[in-house]
């Protein structure tokens, strides 16, 4: 090996083959090589011998709202990519919507991209955005370099941002399948919305009743008609219902490309233990009950959810108002996810090789992020190292989000993110961050 500058050393290495000791080679940002634990240290390369704390691939975070430019007082790029860095997350991608404008033309995208240059933390991919009026400027988009086009199918709470119907749906899909993209789609019915109660209230089982589960359950069903129909790729944002997971899992059987996410909050609080008033719970979809994410624990075990995604959706603290109603539908997880996840995930008797895969290898192939999400050779070399038998009660001060309002707050979580490392270089040293190294990412290069 030539050109090795850094060997990373762990007795405990995720890797695609399973977790074992290991000595992992870095040249110029790229993983060269991964090596028995004792191999000799190329001459010239620096030591890194983080003892027995786990070595896991970079967090990929698909789904996040950075709201920057426009909304930079609820997020921005600088605020947002340090909390992904301290909490092990080495890219994200950022949804199109929240920030003024939004990602829906090219000269848009570049507005945004110029914004984050200078801001970012972690590596940086965008999605596009999917609306009635913009077919003609998704192939463009496509071409500059976006992952893919988000969607909403019932109205999304800012009005730049308008929501398809069934035949708007239909053009933009087949537009997106025509040249192999990606339709990411958050998948409520607007009709059973209507039907459901709608009223002001802090009372949380009201909020839980104005989003019932036949309005993901119908509007999946609708989406998978459309893409079997047409032949389009599409994806599942944030599934709450797990109501779903059969429909979705019969459909990939008979060859409906279709993927489906969770978040760490539908698998991590429950609707039984939301106090009234307590609107930093409230998303969109909703959290549901227990028994609902026991089925969606099971749904990852079958391999039905492809990954796990933070939707960290933050806004101003004046915004979560107590009524559950009026209040904006957002959970800030940005920086806690991974041990949240893993308090969870440990408890019910899955590994570290499991909360990889759905944090960080499904994210990344949902994407097309091929340099990502595996600790392999030609890899990029970005690492999470954790302590995973440690523990830590969740004190809002600490967040790095700009409003560091949080349903985790209070909560003793297992898993403690020791260092972060981007190209293979330390971006985050037990909480301490550098100055931003992140580079933005093109779906084409």
């Amino acid at each position: 090996m030539v050109d090795v500058n850094l060997v990373l050393r762990s007795t405990r290495v995720v890797t695609p083959e399973g977790t074992r000791p290991a000595a992992i080679a870095v040249s110029d940002g790229t993983i060269a090589a991964v090596l028995p634990h004792g191999a000799e240290v190329p001459a010239g390369a620096v030591l890194e011998d983080v003892g027995d704390d786990v070595v896991l691939p970079g967090l990929v975070d698909s789904h996040v709202h950075v709201n920057d430019p426009g909304r930079t007082e609820w997020e921005g790029f600088w605020t947002a990519t340090r909390a992904a860095a301290a909490g092990g997350i080495t890219t994200i991608v950022d949804m199109p919507l929240n920030s003024l404008p939004p990602t829906t033309t090219v000269e848009n995208l570049r507005v945004k991209q110029e914004v984050a240059r200078a801001k970012a933390h972690v590596d940086v991919g965008f999605w596009g955005g999917a609306l009635p009026d913009n077919v003609k400027d998704l192939r463009p988009l496509h071409e500059a370099g976006v992952y893919g086009f988000k969607c909403f199918l019932s109205p999304s709470g800012v009005e730049e941002f308008p929501e398809l119907d069934q035949e708007q749906l239909a053009r933009s899909l087949a537009e997106i399948a025509g040249f192999g993209g990606l339709m990411i789609v958050h998948a409520e019915d607007p009709h059973h919305l209507a039907a459901a109660p709608q009223k002001s209230s802090a009372q949380y089982a009201d909020f839980l009743a104005s989003r019932p589960r036949d309005a993901e359950n119908t509007a999946i069903a609708n989406l998978i008609g459309q893409a079997r129909r047409l032949g389009a790729r599409v994806h599942v944002l944030h599934l709450s219902s797990s109501d779903a997971l059969p429909l979705i899992a019969a459909a990939r059987a008979e060859g409906v490309k279709v993927t489906v996410e969770s978040c760490p909050h539908f698998l991590t609080l429950t609707a039984e233990e939301i106090p009234d008033g307590a609107t930093e719970f409230k998303c969109c979809p909703p959290i549901r009950e227990a028994a609902n994410q026991d089925a969606l624990w099971q749904g990852l075990a079958d391999g039905v959810i492809d990954c796990i995604v933070s939707d960290h959706s933050p806004s101003t603290a004046d915004l979560k108002t107590p009524d559950f109603a009026s209040a904006w539908g957002g959970i800030s997880s940005l920086q806690l996810g991974l041990p949240a996840i893993w308090t969870e995930a440990r408890r019910r008797g899955h590994s570290l090789e499991d909360v990889v895969r759905w944090m960080s290898e499904g994210p990344a192939r949902l994407a097309g992020l091929e340099k990502k999400g595996a600790i392999a050779e030609g890899k990029d070399a970005d690492f999470a190292v954790i302590d995973p038998d440690a523990a830590f009660t969740v004190d809002p001060a600490e967040l790095q989000h700009r409003n560091r309002i949080t349903a985790y707050a209070g909560k003793t979580l297992q898993g403690v993110v020791k260092s972060t490392w981007l190209h293979g270089r330390k971006i985050n040293d037990g909480g301490t961050l550098t100055e931003p190294s992140g580079r933005l990412l093109e779906r084409n290069n």
